[in-house]
């Protein structure tokens, strides 16, 4: 299965510029996994656990001051995906630096939940995926969206959060 991780970070390496020999190895790969559909990883045993982890470091580019995202799933303890990203935006605080970097994460774990739904092999996720953040007034905008000075600036398109937490989408509780 190392092979397969292995392949996935090849294949998505070489996406943006990708010619005829790429194009094969993607072929092969997913002859790989339909020969190995009955074959599975399980990371611990019991309930299969979701949990994601977001950070955001405020106005580290040094070119336009905006910040760094980055988040990282772990599946019963494994890690299952990760990015690292600039921020579009520039944020005024830390507060909307650390609530636009959860957003990815939340759109992530609806994406991940779902796609464990339809693989319908494995039980299910049934509780909300719990995203944890650093930030205290990141994780109270996301919960209860109020205006007050340090969220005053966040743009509505990043409001999306707190409607998925509201949903019982995802959660987000502090990491300790």
């Amino acid at each position: 299965m190392d092979q397969l991780v292995d392949f996935t970070f090849v294949g998505e390496e070489q996406k943006v510029c990708a010619g005829e020999a790429h194009w094969s190895a993607v072929k092969t790969i997913h002859k790989y996994l339909r020969r190995n559909k009955d074959m599975f990883l399980i990371y611990g045993g019991g309930e299969l656990i979701l949990e994601g982890y977001s950070e955001a470091s405020f106005q580290s580019d040094d070119d336009g001051a905006k910040s760094q995202s980055g988040f990282v799933f772990k599946l019963n303890g494994g890690v299952v995906t990760w990015k690292i990203s600039k921020q579009a935006t520039t944020a005024d605080s830390t507060i909307e630096a650390e609530y636009i970097a959860a957003l990815e994460p939340a759109k992530e774990a609806v994406r991940m939940k779902n796609y464990i739904q339809e693989l319908d092999v494995i039980p299910s996720i049934v509780e909300p995926v719990v995203i944890f953040c650093d930030n205290k007034g990141a994780i109270a905008q996301a919960k209860e969206s109020r205006s007050h000075h340090c969220s005053k600036h966040i743009l509505k398109c990043y409001i999306l959060l707190t409607e998925m937490v509201s949903r019982d989408d995802v959660k987000m509780d502090r990491v300790s």
